[in-house]
């Protein structure tokens, strides 16, 4: 199995730029359609895949909805711009999180550490490191004979500084370092394989307002990030590189305080990746259909960014497509119990990737502990099918706070 696994993981990192949908256009109706007649299925291909996949345990209760929820040191993987707002000074997370149990692996998982630290009443500063490990692989040759043993493994090393710029507006910067060795030393049709890596950034912001009602407060958060903008990649020394998996995020996050114990947060995440559609079968594949204009593979990283808003080669309606949704919902009883769901969806032609999820979460003074649980609502398997995932938050803003009330105390 792990074998299958790795082959694939290969082809598509060193060859996703070579892959085009097998669609063809139907003249009766004026659009694309797949050779079985059904929906031209033309997913969106990237290297480092990984540096989206959702870290926070939190989060991944709510239908990965994180781009509006409170902030927390999880922050730094949805928009960093909300650690300007966190209410203690100091904060850490751990994140767990198994991949492929469903299909018996014990080895393979990635692990999130993230925090952040107050500078002053407008600044903060966070970091995280993702890793993420693919288990211990038996790399084998055309005609099944063994040509050694690796140990996948990629990582993401992230610092970010953020900072008010009202009582209700902040922003962020972040800057990232990735590194992904799938199969060094190893060769594909010859081709020599080798680590890669990529600098990257993030820009985010983050908009908070108290809303009062009569029987009530209520606060309306928006949050919006532009994450992944970075260098293209090669596995090898080709010059044919590919884009890093750049992402605009925008959410929304409106909480209602029901009484002194009770607490409710409705969540709704959108997703578009901003990199290139990939060209059908038939299809001018030059930005803009326009042979004088590159290659959509050669487009620079700002281009594409741009060019991915119109690139499309079934138009608008294909465009909308490429936007994913997360819906979510949180309930706090004292700020010390919590329950989550929620649901996320991409359309058929994009992934199709669609489940509910459900999270509970546990506070004790300085100790946070989220779990979240995935449940699949269509065939599309996922690797986090039915896999429990955990992550423990460190509060210590609660100690200096315990220190302040025994000092007034002895006072």
């Amino acid at each position: 199995m792990k074998n299958i696994l790795i082959t694939t993981l290969l082809c598509l990192a060193f060859f996703a730029s070579d892959v085009q949908a097998q669609c063809v256009f139907n003249v009766g109706t004026g659009e694309y359609e797949g050779l079985n007649g059904g929906p031209c299925v033309n997913t969106l291909i990237t290297a480092m895949p990984f540096l989206r996949i959702i870290p926070d345990a939190r989060a991944a209760g709510l239908g990965d909805a994180g781009l509006a929820i409170s902030a927390d040191p999880s922050a730094m993987y949805f928009n960093a711009s909300k650690l300007a707002f966190a209410e203690e000074d100091l904060g850490l997370s751990v994140t767990y999180t198994p991949w492929l149990r469903s299909l018996g692996l014990n080895d393979v998982y990635m692990a999130y550490l993230s925090g952040y630290k107050r500078v002053n009443d407008l600044s903060t500063v966070g970091f995280s490191l993702k890793y993420f490990r693919l288990g211990s692989i038996q790399f084998k040759d055309i005609n099944g004979g063994d040509i050694g043993e690796g140990n996948p493994n990629e990582f993401e090393l992230a610092g970010a500084y953020t900072r008010k710029l009202s009582e209700k507006l902040s922003v962020g910067l972040t800057a990232k370092f990735i590194y992904s060795n799938l199969a060094s030393g190893q060769a594909i049709q010859n081709v020599q394989i080798k680590p890669a890596t990529a600098g990257a950034a993030d820009i985010s912001l983050t908009y908070i307002t108290p809303i009062d009602l009569q029987n009530g407060d209520s606060e309306l958060t928006i949050g919006a990030a532009i994450t992944n903008i970075g260098t293209k990649i090669s596995y090898t020394e080709s010059v044919n590189k590919d884009f890093l998996p750049a992402n605009l995020g925008i959410g929304a996050g409106y909480k209602l305080d029901l009484d002194q114990y009770n607490q409710l947060t409705f969540l709704a995440d959108f997703n578009k990746l901003l990199v290139p559609t990939p060209c059908l079968d038939g299809a001018d594949c030059a930005a803009g259909g326009d042979p004088d204009v590159l290659d959509y593979k050669e487009q620079g990283v700002v281009g594409s960014i741009f060019n991915s808003f119109g690139d499309a080669p079934d138009g608008f309606s294909e465009e909308i497509r490429e936007i994913n949704y997360s819906l979510g919902v949180e309930y706090w009883y004292d700020q010390q119990f919590a329950i989550r769901a929620g649901y996320y969806g991409e359309d058929l032609t994009k992934g199709n990737r669609k489940y509910f999820t459900l999270g509970l979460g546990l506070k004790y003074n300085i100790f946070g502990l989220n779990f979240s649980y995935l449940i699949p609502t269509n065939s599309q398997r996922s690797p986090l099918d039915n896999t429990l995932r955990f992550s423990l938050n460190f509060d210590f803003g609660a100690i200096q706070d315990g220190s302040d009330l025994k000092a007034k105390a002895r006072l």
